[in-house]
């Protein structure tokens, strides 16, 4: 029992590792904007621009009805399962920015292919909201919009507001309607299907060598 208990214990604390690396939610690969699960909302920023961002959807009908209340106020980040009227709220991450006018904008996009982590392959077909630039000095943003039907919005906070004239001065928050929140995505699955199987291997790896050796004593 000398060779197999640390050897087992490496086996699977190699598993862990694989399951844990692939399952942590992580910066996407646009790297002049990030988007984190966080504990408040979900981390949106990028290097002079970040929000904790949170939307809900007003329940109506059946939904009014159900019996999990906690799923009536649940908070959603870049995807949200249905449409209806949507209520954002946003964050403001350091005290700069609660005295810069910020502009908002909520907007319907087109996906035009590619990788859906980048901005650049969506293009903005109609706005639905828009806030004039005011102060937040509160540190919340605030805006509503109507989300009639499933596909691909944005919301833009704008620091300045019209004035802006960087993209630096942007923040686009990627909103994805008619689509389950809780549903990886498919490299994450497949990471995690493949730190499994390494992990099943190591350990079947482990218990012939274990066997062999017991066959050769």
């Amino acid at each position: 029992m000398k060779f197999i208990k640390p050897t087992l214990l490496c086996a699977l604390a190699a598993c862990t590792l694989f399951i844990a690396a692939c399952s942590n939610p992580g910066y996407n690969d646009n790297p002049s904007q990030q988007m984190t699960k966080a504990t408040v909302g979900c981390l949106v920023a990028t290097d002079f621009f970040a929000v904790y961002f949170s939307a809900y959807i007003q329940p109506t009908g059946e939904n009014a009805k159900a019996q999990d209340k906690k799923a009536l106020f649940r908070s959603y980040c870049k995807n949200i399962p249905m449409t209806g009227k949507a209520f954002f709220t946003a964050d403001l991450v350091g005290s700069e920015l609660r005295e810069t006018p910020i502009g908002i904008r909520v907007v319907e996009q087109e996906f035009l292919g590619g990788d859906e982590s980048k901005a650049e392959n969506f293009k903005d077909i109609r706005t639905i909201s828009e806030v004039p630039a005011k102060l937040y000095s509160k540190g919340v943003v605030e805006a509503q919009a109507l989300l009639e039907k499933n596909g691909y919005y944005a919301m833009y906070l704008i620091m300045g507001g019209e004035d802006a004239i960087s993209d630096e001065d942007k923040l686009r928050i990627p909103l994805h309607v008619g689509v389950d929140p809780d549903e990886k995505p498919l490299a994450t699955r497949m990471g995690i299907i493949a730190g499994i199987t390494v992990g099943f291997g190591l350990i079947g790896f482990v218990a012939f060598r274990f066997m062999r050796r017991r066959h050769n004593v």
